[in-house]
């Protein structure tokens, strides 16, 4: 090979090299210094990539390491290239409330579907989720409620049968048995059928199917960012995965299908979506993804409040004591408790209500798109497309919104004169707006439930192991908070 010709070899190699290297760096100094974001506050690695975000996320710690952000930088932190958080009790209504004149901030799109599944009703347009919604609400109803209220019941007291039983053997994960419990009976709501965990005493294998999936989403949101990684990446997934999402829609569709064959009225969730599917158009798809996601909302999320609380009131034994009194002194037989009954027990609602502020089980933030048009949060002006979000557990820790934020209060839901300051507007775990949670009833409901018997999950766990630091040392992805309890000798169980 002539000299020229190695030359113009090693010029094409170097050009090769440098020209990604020169582009991340000019990229870097247009982020740092020209991005129209660049006079909020955060972090310089966070303004410059994505990278440190979705590490955190990946990791675990995004809302815990939110917190310190914040308290570094203020009520607005810029936490990426192009998204902004926000720890401030106003913000709710500006990023996630009706505006007169303006249009919805989307859902964005990286989060909410990261790959390519059918849409459903977290994840669609306003128009259609407006009209999912409108249907969906029945099940959600009052009367709906107090109808699947025999089902509820059902499992709940096979949920206790079958913690007396194990508890003799022993100590147990307490998140397994809500998890067990939870996905029962939203199984039963939205299939029509449970999974039979309580029976089995252990995870469906479709349980567990979704689970891995939880695991695997921050990743694919991070991917995300880097579309043709992701679709190589997506082409050499093991022949074994691929087999195993298959067998896994297979069981979804094969549950859908024995759902939609009966034919009379049930008083579940997904009866408004059957009986009206021609006119909403919704295929077997559509339906399927709709049931997945009333599952996954209604069951993991409400094991994690029933961890959290039963958690926070062994380590708090006065609010224990106050909620066991309250329960004991306004009925005289378990059969008394129902969704009536359980809604004037005004401390174990208290008590939820703290547990939810301290432990949310979505303690990431749920990010939105800032119209083309930019808009006006917390005073500042911001410009279309960027991205911004709430995180609860950064919101809720902060002692400029709640006092003694790290301590258990569940007095502060009570109207105590101590906690008068409070910024009360601050707590959103169902969040607000035209887009909030439609189940924010039957998560009280069911925990609620569990206070039906002296001998409940929390009686029986008296006795916990030493984890002093659990609710601040935990990661927040699927199913980390594994609590293991046993009863203590003293229990009955007959």
């Amino acid at each position: 090979m002539s000299t020229a010709a190695l030359v113009n070899a090693k010029s094409v190699l170097i050009a090769t090299i440098s020209a990604p290297i020169i582009y991340m760096l000019g990229m870097a100094i247009y982020n740092v210094y020209f991005h129209p974001l660049n006079r909020f506050p955060g972090p310089v690695s966070h303004a410059i990539s994505r990278i440190p975000y979705f590490y955190r996320a990946v990791r675990g710690t995004l809302p815990f390491d939110m917190l310190k952000l914040h308290e570094r930088y203020g009520d607005i932190v810029r936490i990426a290239p192009d998204e902004l958080a926000f720890s401030h009790p106003d913000a709710w209504k500006d990023i996630f409330g009706h505006k007169n004149g303006e249009p919805e901030m989307a859902k964005a799109a990286w989060f909410y579907r990261p790959l390519d599944d059918p849409l459903h009703i977290v994840n669609e347009d306003t128009d259609e989720h407006r009209r999912l919604r409108r249907q969906m609400a029945h099940g959600f109803s009052e009367k709906s409620m107090r109808a699947q209220e025999p089902i509820i019941r059902k499992y709940v007291d096979l949920s206790l049968e079958k913690l007396h039983q194990s508890c003799k053997n022993g100590s147990l994960v307490i998140l397994d048995w809500y998890n067990f419990t939870t996905f029962d009976i939203i199984g039963d709501l939205a299939f029509g059928e449970p999974f039979g965990c309580l029976e089995g005493c252990n995870y469906d294998q479709w349980i567990k199917g979704i689970f891995k999936g939880a695991y695997l989403g921050s990743f694919m949101q991070a991917l995300s960012f880097v579309p043709r990684l992701k679709s190589t990446l997506l082409l050499l997934v093991p022949k074994s995965m691929q087999e195993a999402h298959q067998g896994h829609k297979a069981l979804t569709k094969a549950k859908m299908l024995r759902r939609a064959a009966i034919t009379e009225k049930r008083p579940d969730l997904i009866d408004g979506l059957l009986r009206n599917k021609d006119e909403l158009k919704l295929g077997l798809d559509k339906l399927i993804a709709n049931a997945e996601i009333l599952i996954i909302g209604g069951s993991e999320t409400t094991a994690s409040l029933l961890s959290g609380v039963t958690y926070l009131l062994l380590q708090n034994p006065n609010a224990y004591e106050t909620l066991k009194n309250e329960v004991r002194s306004k009925f005289n037989h378990q059969e008394e408790i129902n969704l009536i009954s359980v809604n004037k027990l005004s401390y174990i609602l208290a008590c939820l209500d703290e547990a939810l502020r301290m432990y949310p089980p979505i303690a990431n933030g749920l990010p939105r798109v800032c119209p083309k048009e930019g808009s006006w949060v917390l005073g500042e002006y911001i410009p279309g497309k960027t991205v911004l979000s709430i995180h609860q557990w950064a919101l809720y820790r902060r002692e400029k919104h709640f006092k003694d934020p790290n301590t258990y209060h569940p007095e502060r839901f009570l109207s105590s004169p101590e906690f008068l300051d409070d910024r009360r507007d601050a707590f959103q775990p169902f969040h607000t707006g035209p887009r909030n949670c439609l189940g924010r009833n039957s998560t009280y409901h069911k925990p609620s439930q569990c206070c039906r018997t002296e001998t409940s999950p929390l009686h029986l766990s008296k006795v916990l192991l030493k984890m002093p630091n659990w609710l601040l040392s935990s990661s927040t992805h699927v199913l980390s908070t594994r609590m293991r309890v046993r009863a203590p000798k003293s229990c009955s169980f007959d």
